[in-house]
């Protein structure tokens, strides 16, 4: 039993409460660093202030290490930083069944040889009552490129966006509802009900202030994003809804249908403005440029449409996918348009030349959605092979896969600074990645032959590897430099 537990168990149920809550900002207060980093390292500690306080009071314990002055040692807040990601993870189970704390904690970090964290879960295995003891590290370790995964959906999830701040993200569900989400703790705000079916199609106001939904009950809606009140519903389409998008400007919203036709709307009234009509089968995605001045179009026909917004004219066909095209994104600087198909591609396209430039890659399955990075450097593809992946952009290269969802992922949506992605998915969950991560992938090149060996040094900051040239190499893991051979 640790000196936490003796001292918790002294006290009455109020008083473990209010320690629980004081304690950690206590000793962070008086930079009392070897106490702090001690009850965040003891499982006793997080077991308590879980059941006292939930899942995210516990996780912004851990924010408390890397104040100035707190924990001093990079290695000890690495450590620390390791056991909150571990818990981050595991969040969405915790928040409904905190028995699951000791199965999730020794599923995630059990390969972590640290004495501390392996102390941790030696506590943790202390369990009184029957558990499920994992044997094997089988669940998502920290320190990877998946940060959360936020669920309440009970159907599909469609299509997501974010919000200006980078502090929200809006989720539409075949469940008829949409979820308002807070991105850095994962909890939901409050859920959107108002569609009398299916909700295919999400998109936030320039100005952060409003939702914009299409679904297949025909109608658009206008949501207050600060309170979730419906405040306006466009019921002029006579078929689903499959797209939406909101002009740069905030003044007209955008709308494709199931009957091949495009509406632009009045956003503050309501009035169609134009009605486009040019494809010979359902309109799946919509976007606008950079200027307002064009809309892009992709559809069953398996074509990309390019017209003119402020005169209502169709300006140019795009041909080259083999199937229905499911996605399009605009670069930020208006040049370049991304589209995802359904036969398995994403591909680039030239707005100035009007033609194809290049293909980015393909998936094994149908492409669902595109993103694009707000640098313009990265697209990122959702696809039904329950992957994303990112590609770069100027070099047209692959850079990394994202898999931890376990369905086809629907809807993809980059944060406003470029860091972080989140992804929606037909198993009914939003995931939440770090899209940086992807630059700490490092490449050791000095050998002269095969690698035939490698290991890791206890503390992870050393990688060493043997190879048929005959010698050992030591590398730095942090920025993959040579430290001996």
């Amino acid at each position: 039993m640790s000196d936490f537990t003796q001292g918790l168990d002294k006290m009455q149920p109020a008083e473990q409460t209010h320690c629980l809550g004081i304690l950690p900002n206590q000793l962070a207060a008086t930079s009392d660093s070897d106490k702090l980093y001690s009850l965040l390292t003891d499982y006793n500690f997080i077991e308590a202030k879980l059941s006292a306080s939930g899942v995210q009071a516990l996780i912004e314990d851990y924010d408390l290490a890397p104040i100035p002055d707190i924990i001093t040692s990079d290695q000890k807040a690495d450590k620390l930083k390791l056991i909150q990601e571990a818990i981050r993870l595991s969040a969405h189970i915790l928040a409904k069944d905190q028995t699951q704390l000791a199965t999730q904690l020794i599923a995630r970090l059990m390969p972590f040889e640290i004495p501390e964290i392996q102390e941790l879960l030696a506590q943790a295995k202390q369990q009184k009552q029957p558990w499920l003891r994992p044997l094997t590290p089988s669940f998502t370790p920290p320190g990877g490129r998946l940060l959360r995964t936020l669920t309440g959906h009970t159907d599909w999830v469609q299509a997501v966006a974010i919000a200006p701040d980078g502090k929200r993200a809006v989720s539409a569900s075949s469940d008829h509802t949409l979820k308002v989400w807070h991105l850095e703790t994962g909890s939901e705000i409050f859920t959107l009900k108002g569609h009398l079916t299916y909700v295919n199609a999400v998109a936030i106001t320039p100005d952060g202030t409003k939702i914009i939904s299409g679904s297949w009950d025909n109608t658009i809606k206008i949501w207050n994003l600060e309170t979730g009140t419906e405040i306006l519903t466009f019921a002029g389409d006579t078929f689903a809804v499959e797209a939406v998008a909101v002009t740069p400007d905030g003044k007209r919203v955008i709308s494709g249908s199931w009957d091949g036709s495009i509406k632009v709307w009045n956003l503050a009234t309501g009035a169609v403005i134009f009605n486009f009509k040019g494809h010979s089968s359902f309109v799946q995605s919509v976007a606008v440029t950079p200027d307002s001045k064009r809309l892009i179009s992709g559809s069953g026909d398996n074509s990309i449409k390019v017209w003119n917004l402020e005169t209502g004219k169709e300006l140019f066909t795009l041909t080259g996918h083999e199937d229905w095209v499911k996605a399009v994104a605009v670069t930020p600087d208006g040049e370049q348009i991304i589209s995802g198909s359904y036969d398995g591609t994403v591909q680039v396209w030239s707005l100035l030349e009007k033609k194809q430039l290049f293909r980015l890659g393909k998936h094994s399955s149908f492409v669902q959605a595109v993103a694009i990075s707000p640098d313009g450097k990265r697209v990122i593809s959702a696809s039904g092979d329950k992957t994303l992946k990112v590609w770069n952009l100027e070099t047209k290269q692959e850079l990394f896969t994202f898999t931890n969802h376990i369905a086809p992922v629907n809807a993809v949506a980059v944060t406003p600074d470029g860091k972080r992605i989140v992804s929606g998915s037909s198993d009914k969950t939003l995931k939440v990645w770090h899209l940086e991560i992807g630059k700490e992938n490092l490449s050791f090149a000095g050998h002269d032959d095969w690698v035939n060996a490698v290991a890791v040094t206890a503390d992870g900051t050393k990688v060493i590897s043997g190879s048929g040239d005959n010698s050992i190499k030591v590398w730095n893991l942090k920025n993959g430099q040579e430290l001996l051979t």
